[in-house]
């Protein structure tokens, strides 16, 4: 019998949890649903699903090989967080004036959504966007 899969949630392995979560409220306006007191785990308010934040050094890491920081000098990593907002043009400037390093300002999509890319505190790259309208 086929089990009903739910998303848990997305985590990210950041050098300080306390500072990355504080980040995320000033930028992006997300709320902390929980943060343990040792602060070596945050989790925001993000809709359905969850984002999270956990160090870099943890017993999980070195049972996977580590993990690779991004530096702004690299190419993005393979995974890119999206949020959408009805504006995306004053959701942007504000992650911007927030600290959030801008990569791509936003521009229309042939795909009908809007959208411009930015990097958190932490080198994460981030789609700042709007809802996929249908044509």
């Amino acid at each position: 019998m086929a089990q009903e899969l739910k998303f848990g949630y997305t985590i990210v392995y950041v050098k300080d949890v306390e500072q990355t979560a504080q980040f995320y409220q000033k930028a992006f306006g997300m709320k902390v649903r929980r943060m343990e007191q040792n602060r070596k785990w945050a989790e925001l308010e993000s809709g359905q699903t969850t984002i999270a934040f956990t160090p870099l050094e943890q017993r999980e890491t070195s049972l996977t090989g580590g993990v690779h920081v991004p530096d702004a000098s690299e190419a993005p990593s393979n995974v890119i967080i999206s949020f959408s907002f009805d504006d995306v043009d004053a959701a942007f400037k504000h992650a911007v004036d927030a600290g959030a390093v801008p990569v791509s300002t936003p521009e229309d999509k042939p795909w009908g959504q809007r959208g411009g890319y930015v990097r958190d505190i932490n080198g994460v790259t981030i789609l700042v966007g709007s809802y996929v309208h249908e044509p």
